[in-house]
């Protein structure tokens, strides 16, 4: 995980800054669905469901919208929800990987397509982008004053830790992606608070590229995440310090 700490900063950052919270929201009971689907409305014996409520947690989201949410995902005549990937490049070969909910796989590759062409992007063929990245368990934990970072450490590498960021506010925990179901239940049994648990797509190497190059990328990724169906974009751009605080 070398070299992906800013990266993963600056993804924490950006969403904080400019993520609304209807998106966030509309993400999680869009995964809602396909999680009731695959393993039933009851969060105790479908552990997709359960992660799910407890990132509802972690962004405010009411009860009764979640509730609401899982009853519908639980009717037979609910709207199939699919997940999509996309692979592109854009500016100096920047890598994009692109993670969509839909339950209209035609608008949703044509909105893709779309902003593909306007902004100079290239559509890859799936798969030919995806070993840029490594799927990674991702947990962000709310650092409390009474933890014992040191020590948590140690005892977390029993349910797959790889590496530990740490700041004043948060702890940021990494697992292989065959190990993300054993740090949920590690946390669980623990007790300890998760703010967000996801798996995301790290880059294997950060490509170096210059600060235009990167406003033009960012804006891509901007275009992105405005459309409904969007709930993820990765990319593989080193982002310089200067450029994270402006």
């Amino acid at each position: 995980m070398s070299g992906h700490n800013k990266w993963s900063k600056i993804k924490r950052a950006k969403g904080a800054a400019d993520a609304k919270r209807s998106k966030q929201w509309s993400n999680i009971l869009k995964q809602v669905t396909i999680a009731v689907r695959e393993g039933g409305p009851d969060p105790d014996s479908n552990p997709r469901l359960r992660l799910l409520v407890q990132n509802a947690r972690g962004c405010n989201m009411p009860k009764d919208t979640l509730q609401r949410s899982i009853n519908k995902a639980n009717d037979k005549d609910a709207a199939q929800m699919m997940e999509l990937t996309f692979e592109c490049h854009v500016n100096h070969g920047i890598a994009l990987f692109i993670e969509a909910l839909s339950d209209n796989n035609n608008r949703t590759v044509a909105n893709v397509k779309s902003i593909m062409n306007k902004n100079g992007g290239t559509l890859e063929t799936n798969g030919s982008l995806a070993f840029l990245f490594t799927r990674k368990g991702v947990f962000v934990v709310p650092r409390k004053p009474e933890m014992d970072v040191e020590e948590l450490e140690m005892e977390l590498i029993d349910g797959g830790l790889e590496e530990m960021e740490v700041d004043d506010e948060y702890l940021t925990l990494y697992t292989a992606y065959e190990d993300f179901g054993n740090m949920v239940k590690m946390l669980e049994q623990k007790g300890i608070e998760v703010e967000s648990a996801e798996l995301q797509r790290i880059p294997n190497t950060l490509r170096q590229v210059d600060t235009e190059t990167i406003r033009k990328v960012m804006k891509i990724i901007g275009i992105l995440e405005e459309d409904e169906d969007v709930t993820n974009v990765y990319h593989d751009m080193e982002i310089p310090d200067d450029f994270e605080e402006e």
